[in-house]
Formats: C-alpha cells, sequence, structure tokens
C-alpha cells in the first residue's frame, strides 16, 4: 500500500514509520520547511540555546508504552517543569499549592489548615459549575481565581471566562503541601537533542520518503492508496462550510546575558500586562552552560487564515461546525483525519503518540483483512 502522511509532525512521523516498518511504502509531506510540526526546536544563531520554536513543550506520560517508544529514538534527560507566576507586584508558584496559599495570604498553615481556609473561601452556592469563572470560585474562592486564573485566562482566551466552559479548567490544580512541580507524571524529561532530531529518526526509515515545504494538491489523490492527513480538518475541505476558531500566538524575541528570570516559565496573571508568559529557553536543558540567554515574549489573540493554529477554541459555534465536518469526512473515501488540527481538540505530546500508535494499528489492520480504512480512529467530539 501507497501512503501519503500530510504533516511531518509527531501524529505523522510516528503513523508513517509504523506503516513502513510494516511493509508499506509512505510519502510524508509538510509545507513547512522543518519536521516535527509545532514542537519543532533549533539552536538559536546567537547564543546557542536550544529553543523551542513554537512555545514550550515539556513531555510528561503515565504510558509505559509511549514512553519506550520516545526512548528508543532518543535520550530523555530529567526535566521537571516549575511554573512562576507574577501577579500583583510578588512572585508565585504554580499550581497553587501551599508556599502559594500562604504566601498570597500571609498565614502559616499547615496542610488541614489550609485545606479547611480554602473550602471557606470557595463558593458553594454553586453546586454545578457551567462556566470557567463558576468552576473556579466553585473550588478557590473569589482570591485566587482574580490572581492566578481571570486574568490570564481572559489573555489567553480573548473572552471573559464566563463564556468558556467548565470543562477548560476540569480539575483546579490545588495542592496542599509545598511540590510545586506542574506535572504528576510518572515520566517527564526531555529529548537531550531537541525534539525535531527525535522526530527525524522516527522518519528515518528506508521506505519513507520525506518533502518538506510542499504543500498537499489534491491532484496527489491519485497517486496514493490511502491518505493519514494531520493538517486542519476544515482545510481539507478548503474551509467549506467555514473555518473552525483557533487561538494563535505571536512571540517578542529577547536576549540578555547570564540569566533573566530564574527559571524556564513565568506566567503574568494581571490583565495590564498584555503578554500571557514569558519563557527563558536555556532552564529547558539544565544539563547545558551558555553564557547569553533568549527570552520570548507570548502574546495570544484570534488565528486568522495565514496564522499557525495553536488552540482549538471548541465554544457552541465551533462544536456545531465541527460536526458538521465530522459528517462531511464520514463520506469521505480513502483518508484517515489524525491529531490536534485534523481531529480539533488539543492534545498534550504523549496522547498525540498514543493516538498516533493506535491509529497505525487499526491501519495495519484493516488493511490486513481489507475492511474499510478508518476515517476517525478517536473522535473529535
Amino acid at each position: 500500500m501507497k501512503v501519503l502522511m500530510v504533516g511531518a509532525g509527531l501524529s505523522g512521523a510516528v503513523i508513517g514509520r509504523k506503516m513502513a516498518e510494516a511493509g508499506h511504502d509512505v510519502t510524508v509531506i509538510d509545507s513547512r520547511d522543518h519536521v516535527a510540526g509545532n514542537c519543532h526546536t533549533e539552536r538559536d544563531a546567537e547564543t546557542g540555546v536550544m529553543v523551542h520554536v513554537y512555545g514550550p513543550h515539556i513531555f510528561h506520560t503515565d504510558d509505559d508504552e509511549v514512553w519506550d517508544y520516545v526512548n528508543s529514538f532518543t535520550r530523555f534527560k530529567p526535566y521537571k517543569n516549575r511554573v512562576k507566576s507574577t501577579t500583583r507586584g510578588a512572585v508565585y508558584s504554580l499550581p497553587v499549592n501551599l508556599h502559594t496559599i500562604n504566601q498570597y495570604f500571609g498565614k502559616t498553615m499547615r496542610p488541614d489548615e489550609a485545606r479547611a481556609f480554602i473550602e471557606a473561601q470557595a463558593d458553594t452556592t454553586i453546586e454545578e459549575p457551567q462556566t470557567f469563572e463558576e468552576q473556579a470560585l466553585h473550588f478557590v474562592g473569589p482570591d485566587l481565581y482574580e490572581a492566578f486564573f481571570k486574568g490570564y485566562t481572559e489573555k489567553q482566551w480573548g473572552c471573559s471566562p464566563t463564556e468558556l466552559p467548565a470543562s477548560i479548567l476540569k480539575r483546579l490544580p490545588v495542592r496542599f503541601n509545598y511540590d510545586d512541580t506542574y506535572f504528576v507524571h510518572r515520566h517527564q524529561g526531555m529529548p537531550e537533542n531537541g525534539y525535531t532530531a527525535m522526530v527525524e529518526a522516527i522518519l528515518d526509515h528506508p521506505r519513507i520518503d520525506v518533502q518538506l515545504s510542499t504543500a498537499f494538491d489534491p491532484a496527489m489523490k491519485g497517486s496514493f492508496d490511502h491518505i493519514v492527513w494531520s493538517g486542519p480538518l476544515d482545510g481539507y475541505f478548503d474551509y467549506e462550510l467555514g473555518r473552525l476558531g483557533y487561538r494563535t500566538l505571536d512571540f517578542e524575541r529577547f536576549t540578555a546575558d547570564g540569566d533573566w528570570q530564574g527559571c524556564a516559565v513565568m506566567n503574568y496573571g494581571d490583565r495590564d500586562v498584555p503578554y500571557t508568559r514569558i519563557t527563558e529557553h536555556k532552564h529547558f536543558a539544565p544539563w547545558e552552560e551558555h553564557e547569553g540567554s533568549v527570552l520570548y515574549k507570548e502574546f495570544s489573540r484570534a488565528c486568522r487564515p495565514d496564522d499557525i493554529p495553536y488552540y482549538p477554541i471548541r465554544l457552541v459555534k465551533e462544536k456545531a461546525m465541527l460536526a458538521d465536518y465530522i459528517a462531511k469526512a464520514d463520506t469521505e473515501p480513502g483518508v484517515t483525519f489524525v491529531g490536534r488540527l485534523g481531529t480539533y481538540r488539543y492534545l498534550d505530546m504523549d496522547v498525540t503518540i498514543r493516538e498516533a500508535l493506535d491509529t497505525a494499528e487499526a491501519l495495519l489492520s484493516a488493511a490486513k483483512t481489507g475492511e474499510n480504512l478508518p476515517v476517525f480512529v478517536t473522535s473529535p467530539l
């Protein structure tokens, strides 16, 4: 079987590799001039620092198979993300933990005292939170919500938290101990030589032909038995039903001598600070030493047609349009939609790889039995 993988990010690389290892001929195309999609990394020419070009990506997972898979292509070095937040003239640890609570309220509470204190702050009249704001008020009350969540969320999503669903918060990360690590997964780390080198290694197979700076052309369909599409779902149909909404990011680069902010990620919770965070990339590779430092301010805004889509909005209007595109996709022969853009969902890297492995297995199984190849292995809804 001849397979065309549209997109050389994690989904395309992992599925392409599995298909190639099973004896299929795979062509991987990408409109950009590099592989690895939005987790692309490269050395900064001025400082020598390894930069996460499209914003920071920290690998974390509880999936042993995924962890073993990525480590079979590159060496991961230990790295635990610790995020700080500047708000109201002070610096705090995130997620909100016992130190954050004691520092913010000027107290010295023990875990049980802090838990009772926060429960007293919470708005218990909100029994079933429907919006982001209600979810936050229900769990931590107005003070912590205003300081750490409201302004940041308004900047990140470009609307009031009262317009966002409670599901965006899911489970508010509040810890009643002094653990300041951002993620709790068993496996956490960074690829020693960056994500791009890892993806290049995955794509390094004699049956895989990688073609960069190559946009998809519908005329390509006739040259392949099947297409795996990891680009925007609406883009495959030339936005016939309209454009699904995304947020995008603008980056403002600056350099400094030495250590500029003392951590990899500094959030800015105040609404009057226009950027959401500053990332200092040398801290993502603490095993390296660099005299200079390169940093990026991140600004979130609505995604325009020529922008890179980052975060799917998935509000009521977008979900209705998504359902229409799914119905259209279900009638499209010879294509499988995968990944963050192809299924219009925000996915962590480990979940992207997990779904790519599952998709490859489903495609290979269907090809072996002669069944129709699936359009979606994981539902976008």
